[in-house]
């Protein structure tokens, strides 16, 4: 059976190649009112059988949306409450990009805290302008932290993020520990998915002395690009890390 819709022209869940199946078409139109802001952090969704009567679709491929939002960390099921818009600082959210655990077991699920060393606007070097997509030399702010993870320094860390999409960040008088609970409440924008790529190199004098460890070190070089629920990226993070007491957790489908 092929469900219809003039406003999604919706396809058989079970399509052909090339077509989004129906549930992903659905998931899109939902993603859309995270977007727009129709849907805020936090705001409880309407039922499954009230968007399967909006979209003109069965409750099933609602269902199966929900579910693909939900393994995405965008909603949060509430046992007994319904379906939520996530929030940044749910544990769950930020954890998924946090890839660091300590080496040892009955360390618990601690998260770390930051310790700032400044921030300031400047302008993006060719590198920063291509993994943005802005034009280089556009204005960026440039965020350098410390974080320390059970009371121990982990990682030397610097973001990047165009004030094109985050005006007024650098005029900040503060930044909170989690940043992506800040993008989010001021500038309404949900970090999505990240992109990771990892090399290792040797600490120079400056991260020797931040981390406490001594120059040519190993370290465990994090680079990453946040993306928005559009996919489009919106924040260049490169860390690094030692890993004396710490490995990377990835979990491979």
């Amino acid at each position: 059976m092929v469900e219809k819709n003039a406003g999604l022209a919706l396809q058989d869940d079970e399509t052909e190649i090339g077509f989004k199946p129906l549930y992903a078409q659905v998931k899109d139109q939902l993603i859309r009112r995270l977007v727009d802001g129709t849907w805020q952090p936090g705001m409880a969704l309407p039922s499954e059988q009230e968007l399967a009567r909006q979209l003109r679709v069965s409750q099933g491929t609602v269902r199966k949306a929900l579910d693909a939002m939900t393994a995405e960390n965008l909603l949060v099921r509430r046992q007994g409450r319904g379906t939520f818009v996530a929030e940044p600082e749910d544990a769950r959210i930020l954890f998924q990009f946090f890839r660091l655990a300590s080496d040892h077991a009955d360390s618990g699920g601690a998260f770390p805290e930051s310790r700032l060393l400044g921030w300031s606007r400047a302008s993006a070097d060719e590198a920063e302008a291509e993994a943005l997509s802005i034009a280089s030399g556009a204005p960026v702010c440039r965020v350098e932290r410390i974080r320390v993870l059970l009371g121990k320094p982990l990682l030397a860390e610097t973001i990047i993020l165009p004030l094109g999409i985050f005006p007024g960040f650098d005029a900040l008088d503060e930044i909170p520990n989690n940043v992506y609970q800040l993008y989010s409440s001021r500038w309404g924008i949900t970090i999505a998915k990240a992109d990771e790529r990892l090399k290792a190199i040797a600490a120079g004098d400056a991260d020797a002395r931040h981390l406490g460890c001594a120059p040519g070190e190993p370290l465990l070089l994090i680079r990453r690009i946040a993306r928005d629920l559009e996919g489009k990226p919106v924040e260049l993070r490169i860390s690094r890390c030692l890993t004396r007491d710490m490995h990377y957790v990835a979990n491979l489908p």
